[in-house]
């Protein structure tokens, strides 16, 4: 059975496509690899497509591990060291639609800074996301991350740090807040960073990086609640707000009615569901 949007509580597609959508934040997964050295990525991104299509979605941002332990499956750590053909599959495969960044992990200052030489200086990445859990997570405010930051600048690179207040503290010793990304971007005035999910408590969040012109919000994450863009267009403006979906880990019609049922004009609609993205990313484009 097949529905229009407008039977899905969406706009129309008409209207969904004049917004030009483009997607900070898209997590399909990696699994144990299989013998060709095709993985769950390539599975979920398929899996995707038909919503996808529904939301008429432009262009999608994954996140790419490639092999400096990011992850705890040393077989698909092995796989992506000799075969990093791998990484790239998805920009191969759906060229018109997929865009990638690599994650990074600050604890392997000379693996990362040797990714960032293949992945963006020579290869079609953007730039990078530094993860707030597991093996490859570390406080964005240690000094591991100077080098890392003075790279991704000379190579024009978007950073999209994953940041969350958590009450009662930390998940883990590794995890970023807000406000120390906001100590760590006002080292580096002229380096663009995202500041993903709003910090989780986006009300802290917002607040956290008002004052820091060179952070934007990421959207994705949390459960939608009333007032969170309307706080977020008021506090730092439209222009410093950018769409992620998580997808296909949140629903499309949770992280898309954050945005356009938000009580902000159809103006403000546009900059934050694709225009702020494009502009944060043509300097590498």
């Amino acid at each position: 059975m097949s529905f229009a949007t407008g039977q899905l509580g969406l706009p129309t597609a008409q209207q969904l496509k004049k917004y030009r959508i483009w997607d900070s934040y898209f997590t399909p997964s990696f699994s144990h690899p299989g013998q060709d050295g095709s993985s769950r990525l390539i599975t979920d991104i398929e899996q995707t497509l038909p919503t996808i299509k529904l939301g008429k979605i432009e262009k999608l941002c994954y996140f790419a591990h490639v092999g400096i332990g990011t992850t705890t499956d040393a077989d698909l750590e092995k796989l992506l060291r000799t075969q990093p053909e791998a990484v790239a599959k998805p920009l191969k495969q759906w060229p018109e639609m997929m865009l990638g960044m690599i994650q990074l992990n600050a604890n392997n200052v000379r693996g990362s800074l040797d990714a960032l030489n293949r992945w963006l200086r020579d290869g079609p990445m953007l730039g990078v996301y530094f993860p707030g859990g597991g093996p490859g997570a570390m406080t964005c405010t240690h000094r591991n991350f100077t080098p890392l930051i003075e790279r991704i600048r000379q190579l024009n690179g978007v950073i999209m740090q994953h940041t969350w207040f958590k009450t009662g503290g930390k998940q883990g010793a590794g995890e970023s807040t807000p406000s120390e990304l906001a100590e760590l971007a006002s080292k580096f005035p002229e380096q663009k960073f995202l500041c993903a999910h709003a910090g989780g408590e986006w009300e802290r969040g917002i607040r956290a990086i008002k004052g820091s012109p060179n952070v934007l919000i990421e959207t994705s994450g949390f459960d939608p609640t009333a007032g969170f863009i309307e706080m977020a267009v008021r506090e730092i403006g439209a222009e410093r707000i950018v769409f992620g979906s998580h997808l296909p880990s949140r629903s499309l019609g949770t992280e898309l009615g954050k945005v356009i049922g938000a009580d902000i004009t159809e103006r403000d609609k546009t900059f934050i569901l694709g225009e702020n993205y494009r502009k944060l990313l043509q300097p590498i484009l």
